[in-house]
This record gives structure tokens, C-alpha cells and sequence, in this order.
């Protein structure tokens, strides 16, 4: 995987991040979504090479990155926390502004790090998904049938860590066929670490508690992406039949957004990298 790219572990002095990155050109740093490492990128980040300096991170918590401390109010791992850690990342690698995409959770790190930290964020992607608060203030019974998971792993009393470590791979799943070998061998060491399973889940924890208040006050106060926004959905995912079209909801959020489904299921780095990247591309250049 990732050939011509360097791995490393960089210590930016709260956290340990495992990353990895490579090509020349405008920095793109890429952040993946729950239950993935930075390997979920083993298809795009390539792609993008040749234009761009790729920066794969496995998101703080994920993966083979350091575990921040548990916190009472799960603010160690909220979105602003790991959007500040990221930031230290791409400083600590010599980038002092660069674009973001996102996918899933990641893609709420993606925004939050445009929100809080313009001055560094040059053009924002976001694939499946909107903010947090969004979500949560549209909850509805079908939101709830269909992404139920999010409240059993927002549970205080971690019944979550118990059932999903009691068998990993018939809670996760995956097909090493469709991720890929390298990408579903990466990602099989992290659901079977239970310190792993543990900070992911704190993840959903902070997202119903400080992010969704962060969202909140950033909506009441009208703060606003500064830079370009591109949204893209999984045409096989179920975003837009929750919500309609993402881009409305985020016309709120941003002055400069455009957006539209790409043919995959949710996973799209690993369904389809090809076109992915080709979008990916178009608006980073």
C-alpha cells in the first residue's frame, strides 16, 4: 500500500499520531470515519499524489494513534480536540495551511477544524455527512431505527466495549476482498484492540454531549465556513433518504458549497476510489 509514501509516528506533544504521507504539491490531509484507520485511504491517497502532499493520519484514538486520557465529559475526545490535533500534526510537518476531506466521523473533525481554525483550512470536503447538531436536532424514529448505533455507543455504562469485544468481527465485518487485504488486515488490528474499541466509542460520546453543544453555539452565533465547501454522499447509503439533498443542509453552514452523490456504498475510498479521487482532484485543484 501507499507506494512512494513515508510511515511515521509523530509526537505533537498531546498526542501520537501513526500517519502517513507523500507527494509533492498543495497539502491534503485525509481523515477517516469510524470503524477505519488512515489505510481506508490505500486507493485515493495515490491518486492524489502527483498534485498534491497527501497526509493520512489515523484519527487520535483510532487505529495505531495514541489514546487520549477518558474524561468525565468526554471533551479529550470530542471533534475540537481532535481538530486541534490535527492542526499540530500538519504544523509539525511543515504545513501551515492545507485543505481537509473527511469521511463519516472524520468528516466532523473535517468541519470543525474549518470552524474553529480558519486561518489554516484552504478548502474543506465532506463525505457522508452533516454537522452533529444537524443530525441530532432532525432525530426522528427513522433517524433512530436506522443509526441506532449511535446512542448504544453514547451508553455511560460501556454495555458497547462488552458486546462489540466479545466477537470484533461479527460485530465489524468486513470483506478483505472489497478492502483490500493490507486495509482489512490494518483494520481487523484495531476493532481487536479493546483500548481502541474503547476511544472510538468515547468518540460517539463526546458527539452527543460537547460536539453537538459546540455545533449548537456556532449555529445560534451564525459562525460560518470561511472556505470552499464540497459535499459528497454515497448514492448506496441512506444520507440523503434521511435528510434530501446534503448540500441544502449545509448551505447553512457555508456561503461557497457544492456537492453531489457518488456512486458507492458508505464506504467510498475503498467502493469507489477512482471516482473519489477524480472529485477530489477537481476541487483541490
Amino acid at each position: 500500500m501507499f507506494e512512494g509514501f513515508e510511515l511515521e509516528n509523530v509526537d505533537t506533544g498531546e498526542v501520537t499520531f501513526r500517519v502517513r504521507h507523500g507527494g509533492s504539491g498543495p497539502p491534503v490531509v485525509l481523515l477517516h470515519g469510524h470503524p477505519r484507520t488512515h489505510t481506508t485511504w490505500y486507493d485515493v491517497a495515490p491518486r492524489l499524489a502527483d498534485a498534491f502532499t497527501v497526509v493520512c493520519p489515523d484519527l487520535p484514538g483510532y487505529g495505531q494513534s495514541s489514546k487520549p486520557e477518558t474524561t468525565e465529559d468526554h471533551s479529550a475526545h470530542s471533534k475540537r480536540a481532535m481538530a486541534r490535533h490535527v492542526v499540530a500534526l500538519m504544523r509539525h510537518l511543515g504545513h501551515e495551511r492545507f485543505a481537509v476531506a473527511g469521511h463519516d466521523r472524520g468528516s466532523a473533525v473535517a468541519y470543525r477544524l474549518a470552524l474553529d481554525h480558519p486561518e489554516v483550512v484552504t478548502k474543506l470536503a465532506i463525505l457522508d455527512g452533516i454537522p452533529i447538531g444537524e443530525h441530532l436536532s432532525r432525530a426522528d424514529a427513522k433517524f433512530a431505527q436506522a443509526w441506532w448505533h449511535w446512542f448504544f455507543f453514547g451508553q455511560l455504562a460501556k454495555p458497547a466495549e462488552r458486546v462489540i469485544n466479545a466477537d470484533p468481527d461479527a460485530w465489524y465485518g468486513g470483506d478483505p476482498e472489497a478492502m483490500g487485504a493490507e486495509n482489512h488486515a490494518d483494520f481487523l488490528r484495531a476493532i481487536h484492540d479493546p483500548e481502541t474499541v474503547h476511544a472510538m466509542l468515547e468518540d460517539y460520546r463526546a458527539g452527543l454531549g460537547p460536539d453537538r453543544e459546540a455545533d449548537d453555539a456556532d449555529k445560534a452565533a451564525g459562525r460560518k465556513i470561511e472556505c470552499p465547501l464540497l459535499v459528497l454522499w454515497s448514492s448506496l447509503d441512506d444520507l440523503e433518504d434521511l435528510y434530501g439533498d446534503p448540500v441544502v443542509i449545509w448551505r447553512e453552514w457555508a456561503e461557497d458549497v457544492r456537492g453531489f452523490a457518488v456512486e458507492s456504498g458508505h464506504h467510498v475510498a475503498e467502493d469507489n476510489p477512482a471516482d473519489l479521487a477524480a472529485a477530489l482532484r477537481e476541487f483541490l485543484g
